[in-house]
């Protein structure tokens, strides 16, 4: 007796189909894409006032003077990198009621000049209370 067996066809893929697929896929995504262009850095000049000369002095004033490498010094006295906050409440317990003036060079990178102000404030020291003179570059 023959029992009736079903034939076995081999599953395919259409291949060739897949492939047209593929490539109208990358030839689509070649299309689209947009590179990207080098960006051009901000550049921001700091403002500058002209001072008014003064036969009279109304506030003796500490200077913190950052040049423009980024190096920080305060009252003359060089503050290593990431010590600003340290020294500044230091200098507040010495010197109590003693104000201070920022004295920036006009090429210090902004994100400093932002470091310099963030050390202020963690010192308990309010920004508006420390008025900023910009140095412009010596010929």
């Amino acid at each position: 007796m023959q029992f009736h067996r079903p034939t076995r066809s081999l599953r395919q893929l259409p291949i060739v189909s897949m492939i047209d697929i593929l490539f109208i896929l990358l030839i689509f995504f070649i299309v689209s894409t947009q590179f990207k262009k080098p960006r051009n850095v901000l550049r921001i000049e700091l403002p500058t006032v002209r001072e008014v000369p003064s036969e009279r002095v109304t506030d003796a004033r500490s200077v913190i003077a950052v040049d423009a490498f980024g190096n920080v010094t305060l009252d003359g006295l060089k503050v290593p990198d990431g010590l600003l906050e340290a020294y500044l409440i230091a200098y507040q317990r010495q010197n109590p009621g003693r104000k201070l003036e920022l004295e920036a060079d006009r090429k210090l990178p902004l994100e400093r000049l932002l470091a310099v102000w963030d050390s202020l404030l963690k010192a308990g020291i309010q920004i508006k209370d420390v008025p900023a003179r910009i140095r412009l570059p010596e010929p």
